[in-house]
């Protein structure tokens, strides 16, 4: 990637001042007991677990006091797959913009400059409407609402 010259969106208005880190995620083996520990050890709130059977994919949002929270995945399709699966651990930093309309545009403006664009915007299965972009590092960073 060359190098860009870049304006903070706080500059420019573009963002209006309403981003904040909306949840990371991590990928799991045992989905079960590493919920319960965070349940146990940091006072986090479980969601319902989000099960899609198609994908064989499973998660929790763990809140930390109703703000950032902690998205535990688990994906049938990791064990004993070669080839293109998610490692365990670090999934990707999930970055809320404020509204549907503004995932839209900051996609758009990311893939102007050159950024590849993983995941277009879209609802998703479990409620979310968002878009998946990777940094210069290749880094997943998902802008929600």
């Amino acid at each position: 990637m060359e190098n860009r010259q870049h304006v903070l969106p706080a500059e420019n208005g573009f963002l209006g001042g309403k981003v904040r880190i909306h949840h990371i995620a991590i990928w799991v083996k045992d989905i079960e007991a590493m919920k319960d520990f965070y349940v146990s050890y940091f006072d986090c709130t479980a969601s319902e677990k989000y099960i899609n059977p198609l994908k064989r994919f499973q998660s929790y949002f763990l809140s930390f006091n109703g703000e950032t929270a902690l998205e535990l995945m688990n994906s049938g399709m990791m064990e004993g797959t070669a080839g293109a699966r998610p490692e365990y651990g670090y999934a990707h930093l999930a970055v809320s913009v404020g509204s549907n309309e503004i995932v839209d545009r900051m996609t758009g403006r990311l893939r102007a400059d050159g950024y590849t664009i993983e995941s277009a915007p879209r609802q998703t299965g479990d409620g979310y409407y968002e878009a998946v972009v990777l940094d210069p590092e290749g880094n997943r960073i998902e802008i929600t609402v």
